[in-house]
């Protein structure tokens, strides 16, 4: 995962627990349910993005494992 991703998909949950955390306080549930699902989002970009750099570094293992001397 590259350096931009891991801080988009940050600043996104963080932008989503603000929201909920003002929804919260103020008693709109809009507001709360929109930072909870913006922080849900931001949480399975960053599993898929997990997901690929395993599957990367995988490969990488396998191909080391039959090219070494």
């Amino acid at each position: 995962m590259s350096f931009v991703d891991k801080a988009k998909n940050k600043l996104e949950k963080t932008v989503g627990k603000a929201k909920e955390v003002v929804g919260d306080a103020t008693g709109n549930e809009r507001l709360e349910a929109e930072g909870n699902a913006e922080q849900g989002k931001a949480g399975l970009k960053q599993a898929g993005e997990h997901v690929k750099d395993g599957a990367a570094d995988a490969k990488d293992a396998v191909k080391d494992t039959f090219t070494k001397d």
